[in-house]
């Protein structure tokens, strides 16, 4: 049993931890279906609206308030707008913004965490004094508080990338940490060494060689924090404070469900896109938890 233990580990080694890796994705069915899912998530917002033959800011009082039908997959809201079309459309506010606040805190929590792993002492200290300090911010009141102030003096376009970069800002120091503990591990391995021998530059030692060693768990901490930001988009969009109309997003088509006659009479107008939210936060959820088991060095299958 030992020797074959022992072949299977260096036929690991031999064929490359991200083959490995992704050995480890492919048998995790779970992982699978999640990703699945989240491909035709992506896949439906990007044709769907291509293909469909009403325009997003096409307005047919004569239509309003229809229910679902052949014509209509999912009914028009109050202004006689196909609600199929803008659920799709909505969800591209909704995914991009999850992308891009994800970007935001992974760029911000590889770089901060990269430079107080390498460089240590007072750099270290800083930094991570300045990431407490952040991290002891209160997420939630303080997201809404500064989305209220924003909202008289931003256009409803423009909203969508201060809620990004807020969402972003606010979210890097968990993966800051990590990124610090891994590096702090690394620099004090062989190949570290012999970049000292090379005379390599810190900034090629911190980009080239460290934080790559670091990119699994980025990637995870990426997928994770892109669900994250959907969710929260979704909740300040409910609340008002977020992406608001006429640009449509999961969130604020799901903030129909506010009026009364539109609860419990056009259940189309916001069940479809709590619906969407559902699926795609459980996708991304359950890829997120599938790379992590893939790329756990401790696990061997």
């Amino acid at each position: 049993m030992a020797v074959k233990e022992v072949e299977k580990i260096e036929k690991q080694k031999a064929v490359g931890p991200w083959r490995i890796a992704w050995d480890r994705f492919r048998k995790n069915r779970i992982a699978v279906v999640g990703a699945t899912l989240f491909i035709i998530i992506v896949l439906s917002v990007i044709f769907v609206p291509i293909l469909s033959p009403y325009d997003i800011s096409e307005f047919n009082l004569e239509d309003k308030e229809l229910a679902p039908s052949a014509k209509h997959w999912l009914g028009t809201d109050e202004q006689g707008r196909d609600v199929l079309l803008r659920l799709f459309t909505g969800g591209r506010i909704s995914i991009l913004v999850g992308l891009m606040a994800a970007g935001v805190s992974v760029t911000l929590g590889s770089i901060i965490g990269g430079m107080a792993g390498y460089y240590g002492g007072r750099v270290d200290n800083l930094l991570m004094r300045f990431a407490e300090i952040i991290y002891s911010i209160p997420f939630t009141p303080t997201v809404i508080s500064i989305s209220a102030a924003l909202m008289w003096k931003v256009s409803s376009d423009k909203k969508m990338f201060f809620v990004m970069l807020l969402i972003g800002i606010l979210s890097w120091p968990g993966l800051a940490r990590i990124v610090r503990g891994q590096i702090l591990s690394l620099r004090e391995q062989e190949f570290m060494q012999a970049t000292e021998v090379l005379g390599i530059s810190d900034r090629s030692k911190i980009v080239r060689h460290l934080l790559p060693n670091t990119l699994a768990f980025i990637i995870v901490s990426a997928t994770l924090g892109m669900a994250s930001a959907i969710l929260t988009e979704a909740g300040l969009s409910f609340l008002g404070l977020g992406v608001t109309p006429p640009t449509p997003t999961w969130g604020n088509m799901v903030e129909r469900a506010r009026n009364t006659n539109v609860f419990r009479t056009m259940q189309w107008l916001w069940i479809p896109p709590g619906i969407m939210i559902m699926l795609t936060v459980v996708s991304i959820n359950l890829l997120g938890e599938g790379l992590r088991d893939a790329f756990d060095p401790k696990e061997i299958r």
